[in-house]
């Protein structure tokens, strides 16, 4: 059984969403260790949404408990929050609900702007993650693969793939009406991850040359080099802070990287030499306006910076607000695309799960033929006996094979088994189906 458990900003408050992704790292792995029935697990974690993808012995009994109390209770344990409050927030889905509801994420359709890129990225490092940690199995690597497919396929196929559907670019929309001329913008990004880079190609898409960039974690001067934009380090952070127009940030840092204290100590630093040439527009003159905007999840900034003369802050919380509605007639068509992926999806995991079923039939079919075959080889000199009973063996295996794909994909496959048992005296058991697909993901 496959399970998601989901908290998004449809469901769940952003300080929620803030709290639970300080424990993402090691979720993964509490869930897999917290019962033998739970044989995997995948953790989404961003800035709208988390969710856990579980794989599940099957059949258990009450399978879907076991897998939400397997995954509230690692969570709860990993970030702190109280397993109840958890458990009245959960969305939870299953199987084929699970797969469309993934491959609805990574297309974009669950975002807070509808179909905005940076999420499909987002989905893929999940999944790698959870490789590095060991907590994956075939059942979910299939999945994960079946939606980056999907979210290509809704990008290739709608108009929500064109360029531009991110949350970065509906923050420098609402930061439009303040800036007169976006080459005159002097932008500081905080970070250098995807959202750092997306952020970079959306301000050029608008005219700013003027970009900088600082790292907490050192990575500034590597980012900056493949990106033809200033490095700068810790000593001149504050003072690049304070007369900046814009500042973006967006890292995965566990506190904050800018803070009241940090602009107003480098405002003091700045001042004079900004005094001495009256360098127009910057944030260090009383009157000018300075925009923090935050993308960080953990926030990256202090919310006491709103308290600095002449500084505005907008964070996920206030972006999540003013999200545009969807594009009806194009979502409508994503969904579809989302629907018939999902279909499939489950189609083909019915029939894999049968495949065990079938190749036992056709091993005890070959084994009886060619104990028929050596039977009458003294009587056959020319192989036209065994020829015939080949052939016949053929036609007879064809209908059970078909009705094997056919039950599978109608959710019924017990009946085949059960009938194998009847007739032919044919158990498969479950530990064959999952040493046939562990043999499919090695391969």
């Amino acid at each position: 059984m496959l399970m998601c458990l989901t908290a998004s900003h449809k469901n769940a408050s952003f300080d929620l969403l803030e709290r639970l992704s300080g424990g993402a790292g090691a979720v993964a792995q509490r869930i897999t260790d917290h019962s033998e029935c739970v044989t995997g697990a995948v953790v989404i974690s961003t800035c709208n949404r988390f969710e856990a993808y579980i794989d599940l012995d099957d059949p258990i009994t009450a399978g879907q408990q076991v897998g939400v109390e397997a995954a509230t209770d690692a969570i709860s344990a990993a970030s702190g929050i109280p397993a109840d409050e958890l458990r009245a927030t959960w969305n939870v889905h299953t199987d084929e609900d699970a797969a469309r509801h993934l491959f609805a994420v990574s297309a974009g359709l669950e975002s807070v702007i509808v179909g905005e890129g940076e999420i499909a990225g987002q989905v893929r490092r999940s999944l790698e993650t959870a490789r590095e940690a060991g907590t994956t199995t075939s059942d979910l690597e299939r999945l994960f693969q079946r939606a980056s497919q999907t979210s290509r396929g809704v990008k290739n196929n709608t108009p929500l793939g064109r360029a531009g559907r991110s949350i970065v670019r509906l923050a420098l929309d609402l930061a439009e009406s303040r800036i007169v001329d976006w080459s005159a913008v002097r932008v500081l990004l905080i970070g250098t991850g995807a959202y750092a880079g997306a952020s970079l190609a959306a301000l050029r898409d608008r005219g700013v040359t003027d970009v900088a960039v600082y790292s907490p974690s050192g990575r500034a001067a590597k980012f900056a080099a493949s990106h033809a934009i200033r490095a700068v380090e810790q000593d001149a952070f504050a003072r690049e802070a304070a007369t900046a127009t814009i500042i973006v940030t967006c890292t995965t840092a566990s506190g904050f990287v800018l803070d009241a204290a940090a602009l107003t100590a480098g405002r003091l630093a700045a001042l004079p030499a900004f005094e001495q040439d009256d360098t127009p527009g910057c944030p260090v003159h009383a009157e000018a306006g300075q925009l923090v905007i935050d993308l960080g999840l953990p926030r990256n900034v202090d919310p006491d910076v709103a308290g600095v003369h002449g500084v505005d802050l907008l964070d996920l919380e206030t972006i999540r607000i003013h999200a545009p509605l969807e594009e009806l007639q194009a979502t409508d068509h994503a969904h579809a695309i989302v629907d018939r992926a999902a279909r499939k999806f489950v189609s083909v995991t019915h029939e894999q799960s049968l495949a065990p079923a079938v190749v036992a039939l056709r091993k005890h079919a070959h084994e009886l033929l060619e104990s028929e075959i050596a039977r009458v080889a003294p009587r056959d000199p020319n192989g036209v006996a065994e020829q015939a009973l080949r052939h016949m063996m053929g036609r007879l295996l064809h209908a059970p094979t078909v009705r094997a794909r056919d039950l599978a994909r109608a959710g019924d496959a017990q009946r085949y088994l059960d009938a194998l048992d009847a007739l032919l005296g044919l158990a498969v058991e479950s530990d064959e189906v999952a040493d046939l697909e562990a043999g499919e993901a090695a391969s």
